[in-house]
C-alpha cells in the first residue's frame, strides 16, 4: 500500500514540476480539436484513412502470424480475420468516402446500443442517487445515434470529425486543467 501512495505521490510531483508542459500540451490539443472541428470533413476522411492503413498493417501482421504459427483451426482463423482487415483496408483506402459513410454507420449504431443499454441501466439503478446522471448520459447517447442515423449520408461528412475534435478538445480541457491545479498545488508549497 505505501509503494503506491509514494508512486501516486511521485506522479503528483512529476507533473507539478512540469506543469508548464501539461499547459502546453492541453493548448495543443484544444487548437487541434478546434481545426478537426472546423474542418469536419478533411477530418473524417483522415481518420478513415487511418483506419484503413491500421486494418492494413494489422492484418498484414496478422496473416504473417499465422503463418508462423500453422497450428490447425486457429491458423485458418487467423488467416482469414487477418485477409478481410487487409481487404477492408484496402477497400476503405480506395474509396474514403465509402469507408467514411460506414464508419459514420458503425458510430450511430453504437451511440443508440450504448444509450438504449444506459438508460435500462439508469432504470435499474433508478432508486439510488446519481441514477439521473446515467439516464441523462444515455439520452444524450441515443439522440445523438438517432440525429447521426437520420442524417445519413449527409452526416458522414460531418460525424467522425466532429466527434473526434470534441474528443480531442475535451483532453485538451483536462490537460489545461492538471497544469493549472499542479501550478496551484507548486505555488501552495
Amino acid at each position: 500500500m505505501s509503494e503506491t501512495r509514494t508512486d501516486s505521490q511521485s506522479v503528483i510531483e512529476k507533473i507539478e514540476e512540469n506543469w508548464i508542459w501539461f499547459l502546453v500540451l492541453g493548448i495543443a490539443l484544444l487548437i487541434g480539436g478546434l481545426i478537426l472541428i472546423a474542418a469536419p470533413l478533411a477530418s473524417s476522411i483522415a481518420i478513415t484513412l487511418l483506419i484503413a492503413a491500421v486494418l492494413v498493417v494489422g492484418g498484414v501482421i496478422q496473416v504473417y502470424q499465422a503463418f508462423r504459427g500453422k497450428d490447425g483451426t486457429s491458423y485458418i482463423w487467423s488467416l482469414v480475420t487477418g485477409i478481410i482487415a487487409v481487404i477492408g483496408g484496402i477497400v476503405i483506402y480506395a474509396n474514403p468516402l465509402a469507408g467514411t459513410f460506414a464508419l459514420t454507420l458503425v458510430i450511430a449504431a453504437v451511440f443508440i446500443a450504448q444509450g438504449i443499454s444506459q438508460l435500462l441501466l439508469a432504470i435499474r439503478y433508478r432508486p439510488r442517487e446519481g441514477w439521473i446522471w446515467v439516464a441523462i448520459a444515455g439520452a444524450v447517447s441515443l439522440l445523438a445515434g438517432v440525429l447521426i442515423w437520420l442524417e445519413l449520408p449527409s452526416s458522414a461528412a460531418w460525424a467522425l470529425g466532429l466527434i473526434a475534435g470534441i474528443s480531442v478538445m475535451f483532453n485538451g480541457w483536462s490537460y489545461i486543467a492538471i497544469a493549472l491545479a499542479a501550478r496551484a498545488m507548486k505555488n501552495a508549497t
